[in-house]
């Protein structure tokens, strides 16, 4: 019998075609209505089932459909890369031409309110593209535009280590403070 599916899952499970009523032909009595109480005599008359019988096959109507196993989903690992690539580069660009603005900039208000929307829009848009089902790539893609806030961080820290290195005058590989 196939399990009914619970709320969660009702994309993963199909649903059988439910099946036709049974045909029913108004000229045959019914066997319910015939049904009387069988009489001694009709008891003793009746043969012994023979262990040996077979019994009939199934018809279209009785045979119940096996259960399908919900599809496997999954990415290959350099896809995964490949999405994390294509997404974070924008977003250090955009983390690097933030930081340069608000260094540079006198009034700090709108870099910061900038960085407060790229962060929002990417927050939602991850969201959204997480609600999607039984597609692994929207997933990737998901988990990568979520992140793309760090990536922005970390190409702000370069920026923001050379600009620091720059004015101390002492750091490893230019970029980190000793």
């Amino acid at each position: 019998m196939v399990p009914e599916p619970s709320q969660a899952e009702s994309s993963v499970w199909p649903r059988p075609d439910p099946l036709p009523p049974p045909e029913h032909d108004p000229a045959e009595p019914d066997p319910a209505e015939n049904e009387a109480e069988p009489t001694p005599a009709e008891d003793e008359a009746e043969p012994a089932p023979a262990e040996h019988e077979v019994e009939p096959a199934p018809t279209e109507h009785e045979v119940e459909p096996a259960p399908t196993e919900p599809p496997v989903h999954s990415l290959k690992r350099w896809i995964l890369l490949a999405v994390l690539v294509v997404v974070w580069i924008p977003a250090a660009a955009a983390g690097v031409g933030l930081y340069y603005w608000w260094f540079h900039s006198v009034d700090k208000r709108w870099p910061v309110f900038v960085v407060l929307v790229f962060v929002g829009v990417c927050t939602v848009c991850a969201l959204l593209a997480a609600m999607v089902n039984d597609k692994p790539l929207v997933s990737a893609l998901a988990l990568a535009v979520m992140a793309a806030p760090l990536a922005a961080v970390a190409a702000a820290a370069v920026l923001h280590g050379t600009y620091f290195c720059a004015r101390v005058g002492h750091c490893l590989v230019g970029l980190i403070p000793y």
